[in-house]
């Protein structure tokens, strides 16, 4: 089974004249209500997240800033229905956590706004509250080990924030750098327990699907199983698509699948959840490409992109997350 977790009531938080803007998840559901597999999903309605769920991962102050009206920073709009929203979005992969775990299968949380940048005490870059970070804590606290894949081609600075001391949850991150945020060299690993539990592979300009794909094969997928996850969740940004204009790496469509499809081999439980992608053309299909791999029924889109090697970039981070894990 695999589900879709949508509500219209997402597209209440929006600015036409910002990026990320309810138009974004229109075009998504416009687009896969046209392919075969969709009467395969099982769309499902999401909750909103408890002040108290989403008070474990950010800080009281932080919450109540989230509730007014204007700018939380330079980049990061509400309007009046933007708390509660952003409330629903984080109840939205919550729910898509508790669907898959309750009833097996696999899962596509359709959320808006965005997660992977709001840290511990911040929202920032888009994000209000941190949705992944929220339901990897709550699945942590049921006793699971959980493994967060981030392709979106911004680094989540916030879900590494608030994972980084910790063993139960490992933040694995392809992402362009230097680029915003600032974060996510390979020197940054984690702390305390911690430590060794972040893999960040920051990527130069203009990498593609073969640098990810030796990504994958050589440490990530390798590293992944040795961590052994009972839950994968995956914030799926797809600004690393090379026709996104606020991207700079040149991944195709279809390998989106191909990433879904190697972390399926490490744990079926997978639960992505929408990040980034703002190319309404090529954001539609990019989420296709998962769900397709996910409920079984890959699509193949012609799409191709010339991509930079990354070779140094394997290497380097060999060399150091060799010294955490047999590769």
């Amino acid at each position: 089974m695999t589900c879709i977790v949508y509500s219209d009531d997402y597209l209440l938080h929006t600015n036409e004249q910002h990026p990320e803007h309810a138009g974004r998840l229109t075009a998504i559901m416009d687009y896969l209500k046209k392919l075969p597999f969709y009467e395969k999903l099982v769309l499902t309605e999401p909750r909103k997240a408890t002040e108290e769920e989403i008070e474990k991962v950010h800080s009281h102050e932080m919450v109540e800033r989230a509730k007014r009206v204007g700018w939380l920073d330079m980049d990061t709009y509400t309007n009046e229905y933007s708390y509660e929203v952003a409330k629903l979005a984080a109840g939205g992969v919550l729910t898509a956590c508790r669907t898959v775990e309750e009833r097996g299968g696999n899962a596509f949380a359709l959320v808006r706004p965005p997660g992977h940048h709001a840290t511990s005490i911040r929202s920032m870059g888009f994000c209000v509250f941190n949705n992944v970070a929220i339901a990897g804590n709550m699945l942590a606290e049921m006793g699971k080990r959980v493994l967060i894949f981030d392709h979106d081609v911004h680094h989540g600075n916030g879900t590494q924030d608030v994972f980084y001391e910790r063993r139960d949850v490992m933040y694995q991150s392809i992402h362009l750098y230097p680029h915003y945020p600032g974060t996510g060299s390979i020197s940054e690993v984690g702390e305390g327990e911690g430590e060794g539990y972040t893999v960040n592979v920051p990527l130069p300009h203009g990498a593609g699907d073969e640098c990810v794909n030796e990504i994958l094969d050589e440490i990530l997928i390798p590293v992944a199983h040795q961590f052994a996850p009972d839950f994968i969740l995956v914030s799926a940004g797809f600004d690393s698509h090379h026709a996104d204009h606020l991207g700079g790496l040149s991944l195709s469509v279809n390998m989106y699948g191909e990433m879904i499809r190697k972390f399926s081999t490490v744990q079926p439980r997978i639960v992505c959840s929408l990040e980034g992608g703002y190319n309404l053309e090529c954001l539609p299909k990019g989420v296709a490409s998962e769900l397709g791999v996910l409920c079984n029924m890959p699509v193949i889109f012609k799409d191709n992109a010339a991509g930079r090697e990354c070779n140094d970039v394997v290497k380097k981070l060999k060399d150091v997350m060799k010294e955490y894990w047999e590769l």
